[in-house]
């Protein structure tokens, strides 16, 4: 780390430094791509337009902005879709719906050093599709060697009664290593719900899906629970594979995969309960664990913890929680970590996006519509599961935040049109409305040298508080302060690290654009008002 970047100061373990500022900050950074060639490659966005900033890796001053123009593909401009690195080759990602042929397209083009886009493109998907409203969406994964990419693309065909999903693996030259197009009917079984809950690629360059069907059978008032993993291995020559999760009476919610070094597989997530009439609860009863061992396709663990008394305390209150009331499903997946006892963390954040309605206004015989949104990211619960599975403590951050804003991008929230189908592996906050502030919300979990330390950003009315009843909401994130939580990992209790003292007009920290290094390294984005400046973190 060059001596040109500044201190901010020091949150315990953690000590902050920023570059330069950013001047010619009207582009916003939504998203930081990697760090290769002694240069930082950065996605920003300004209205409708998206822009990569390449900055320098010493002192992170400014290099050059340069807006994305994709070329025309059958006539239309593609929408941008995802900025990636691959094996230190950086690529933009932008698709295009031929309304003609009823065909999504994705569509690569590699960016020089200097930001600008190259001559070199090359189309990867071509997924036939039934309309425009049918068209699904692109979902993008980075390998752990950070030398694969692996997309995937999901849609509904609603009239059809069929579900598709299409898998590529990418190499640094955008060549195809493997692929696999699977489509699942869903005939006679209209309350079906198909979930993609999460996919993912291994070191060893295998693929994995995680696929939930349920439905129930109103005839024999049986909930239908189909739990599963779709593996393709590289040794298999990518021959898909199926592995069955199997048990009765309970139905899952979401699930987050995490591949071990070790060659498993673990499954984590919500699940809730199910009635004697079949029908599922959708309430959140507890967390269940599942353990896959790749080699075998063996289920080596699969436990169901129910929430204990003193979270869901926490989470709903004492008065219902003594009535054995579940927990509202309002919390999603916010990471999974691999501890070195063969452990998990799970960690799981209150998440809400209340979208208001539309108020359109006209000129020129043109009529635009703006949507108000409330982002809300609540409460974290922090899980540390034991390696059969088990719960070895579980501990609740308390935090209250959102921030509200006005967008003209509202379509990015439906998807296929329809609720059957489901895909939980997409961003919650969605890239067009990243900028706006929803940025601030969220939080930054670091765990390095066996040690969980959980940064946010939080009312400076909150230092010291860690009770979950006495919290105040961070309304104003201009004003916010950072915070750490630092926890026990034998018991989970929470030691609170605020600044030593309030630093006037400090940067703000954007937990919701950053870039891990390495396990003790972060590339940061902090901002207040007009500065802006990329900064690193660095955990002791």
């Amino acid at each position: 780390m060059s001596s040109t970047l500044f201190a901010q100061g020091k949150l315990g373990p953690i000590t902050i430094t920023h570059g330069k500022e950013i001047e010619a900050d009207s582009e916003k950074i939504v998203r930081i791509a990697g760090e290769t060639n002694n240069k930082i490659y950065t996605l920003a966005t300004k209205g409708k337009k998206y822009f990569i900033k390449v900055f320098n890796s010493s002192d992170m001053a400014l290099i050059s902005t340069n807006e994305i123009e994709m070329p025309e593909f059958n006539d239309d401009e593609p929408d941008f879709e995802e900025i990636s690195v691959i094996n230190n080759r950086i690529y933009i990602l932008g698709s295009v719906y031929d309304k003609k042929n009823k065909i999504s397209n994705l569509l690569a083009v590699e960016v020089a050093e200097d930001g600008k886009l190259t001559t070199n493109k090359k189309k990867l998907f071509s997924t036939e599709v039934t309309k425009n409203r049918e068209k699904g969406a692109f979902y993008f994964k980075e390998s752990p060697a950070g030398d694969r990419l692996l997309i995937m693309h999901a849609a509904l065909f609603d009239k059809e009664e069929v579900i598709q999903y299409e898998i590529k693996l990418i190499d640094e030259n955008l060549g195809i290593v493997t692929e696999h197009l699977e489509k699942v009917p869903f005939t006679d079984r209209k309350d079906l719900e198909f979930t993609i809950s999460d996919f993912d690629v291994s070191y060893d360059d295998d693929i994995f899906l995680v696929i939930n069907e349920s439905y129930r059978d109103r005839k024999e008032k049986k909930n239908n629970e189909k739990f599963e993993v779709h593996m393709f291995k590289r040794s298999n020559k990518y021959a898909k594979e199926v592995i069955n999760i199997d048990f009765i009476d309970k139905e899952v919610i979401n699930c987050e995969m995490l591949i071990t070094q070790n060659k498993t597989l673990n499954l984590v997530g919500f699940y809730s309960s199910v009635r004697e009439n079949g029908k599922a609860n959708k309430e959140l009863k507890g967390v269940y664990s599942g353990t896959v061992d790749i080699q075998t396709k063996a289920v080596t663990n699969l436990k169901f913890n129910e929430f204990d008394y003193e979270t869901k305390v926490k989470l709903i209150g004492e008065r219902r929680a003594k009535k054995g009331k579940d927990v509202k499903p309002y919390y999603s997946t916010h990471s999974l970590v691999e501890k070195e006892d063969g452990g998990l963390i799970f960690l799981a954040e209150y998440r809400q996006a209340i979208i208001g309605n539309s108020q359109g206004i006209g000129f020129a015989g043109v009529g635009i519509s703006f949507t108000p949104i409330t982002f809300i990211t609540n409460e974290i619960i922090v899980m540390s599961l034991n390696a059969d599975g088990s719960v070895k403590w579980s501990n609740v951050i308390a935090k209250e935040q959102k921030a509200s804003f006005t967008t003209m991008s509202i379509g990015v929230y439906g998807f296929a049109g329809d609720s059957q189908l489901t895909v939980g592996v997409g961003v919650f906050v969605p890239l067009a409305v990243l900028g706006k502030g929803p940025e601030y919300l969220g939080a930054m979990p670091i765990y390095e040298k066996g040690q969980l330390t959980v940064v946010f950003n939080d009312n400076e009315k909150n230092m010291g508080v860690t009770d979950i009843e006495e919290i105040k909401s961070l309304g104003n994130y201009n004003k916010a302060i950072p915070t750490a939580f630092v926890f026990n990992m034998e018991n989970g209790d929470i030691n609170r690290i605020d600044p030593e003292e309030l630093i006037k007009d400090q940067l703000i920290l954007r937990p919701g654009v950053f870039l891990r290094k390495t396990p003790s390294e972060y590339i940061i984005y902090s901002s207040r008002r007009s500065e802006d400046k990329l900064g690193r973190m660095i955990i002791d």
